[in-house]
């Protein structure tokens, strides 16, 4: 996990990878039944002389054959393996026509960068150029994979947009699908993504991030996570949305993690609201260990919520009233356990 819940993680389209050791095998938290299984092949008498190595490569065995035959089951008789993830034919279908789309983002994107370089930044000062190609790029690619979600109680984001004030946007995460999936709720409006600063080397999403002015953090030096909180709460102030997942990661298991309160103080220190959103049923669309996702995901919801003032609570009374409402509109099987 981050350690202060503002990163966004990357695109599997651009950053193609799962978490992996040296082996290649995917790694992830063994579940207590593959600890029973390995631990009952083993006497107890010997169990203890199993050195650490050994034991911890025959975990990961045991995982990754777990995943393998999961993503089978979900994918289909076509289904792969690779060592960035499963892949399916109509996943390879997504990322096919994501890297074909994607060219022409990334000429999109060049063509704002020469522009804001021969004016010297006095044209488009909010990025809104570069979010609009970003916008065009996502809800195509998701109209001809038929992977736009049903957003419930739009109307509330209508009527807070006719305002003319920017907003936290706020949302659960447990699948890489979670961010078109904010954009898609987001629509034609300017906002930023706050990232880490990683993301920032990688072909054509780090032109993205850059080019659009994207808020990046370094989570390793405090210097830059002072400067992301300015630059956060400039944007806010000059009326530019800030969208993040205050969770920080991913979750493996699909029901929410607990909140980190860094994305909060932005919100908190310039007065704007946060609004939160439920998304629903993305890690049925593409659970972690896959490549790209293995079906359309035009099953799942966003549910938007009524913003939460920011200026009347401390940080952590922000941060519980957006878990709590983030929380009422997820399924049980999403929802943390009591």
């Amino acid at each position: 996990g981050t350690s202060n819940g503002w990163i966004a993680p990357a695109s599997p389209l651009l950053v193609p990878g799962r978490q992996r050791n040296g082996r290649g095998c995917l790694t992830s938290s063994s579940s207590s039944s593959s600890r029973t299984t390995l631990n009952s092949a083993v006497p107890v008498e010997e169990s203890a002389a199993v050195p650490p190595a050994t034991s911890s490569s025959s975990s990961a065995a045991i995982r990754k054959a777990e995943l393998k035959a999961q993503a089978l089951k979900e994918g289909g008789l076509f289904t792969f393996n690779t060592k960035y993830g499963a892949l399916n034919p109509f996943a390879i279908y997504y990322g096919l026509t994501s890297i074909f789309l994607g060219l022409f983002w990334y000429a999109a994107l060049t063509g704002c960068q020469l522009l804001y370089f021969i004016t010297r930044g006095r044209v488009d000062r909010l990025k809104r150029l570069p979010i609009f190609f970003t916008q065009v790029w996502g809800e195509t690619l998701m109209f001809l994979t038929r992977c736009a979600p049903k957003i419930e109680n739009r109307h509330i984001l209508k009527d807070f947009f006719k305002q003319k004030k920017a907003a936290l946007i706020c949302a659960n995460h447990n699948s890489w699908m979670d961010i078109p999936f904010l954009g898609y709720t987001a629509g034609w409006r300017n906002y930023k993504l706050v990232s880490k600063a990683e993301l920032g080397k990688v072909p054509i999403l780090g032109k993205a991030i850059r080019v659009g002015g994207h808020v990046m953090v370094d989570r390793s030096n405090r210097r830059s996570q002072l400067m992301t909180l300015k630059s956060g709460m400039k944007w806010l102030k000059d009326g530019v949305h800030l969208c993040t997942y205050p969770e920080g990661t991913r979750t493996k298991t699909g029901r929410i993690g607990t909140f980190k309160n860094g994305s909060f103080k932005m919100a908190h220190k310039t007065g704007a609201p946060v609004i939160p959103l439920s998304i629903v049923g993305a890690g049925k669309a593409m659970p972690h260990y896959w490549m790209f996702p293995f079906r359309p995901s035009n099953f799942c919801k966003v549910v938007v919520h009524e913003p939460i003032a920011s200026d009347d609570k401390t940080e952590d009374e922000l941060a519980k009233a957006v878990r709590d409402a983030i929380i009422s509109g997820l399924p049980e099987d999403q929802k943390p356990l009591k």
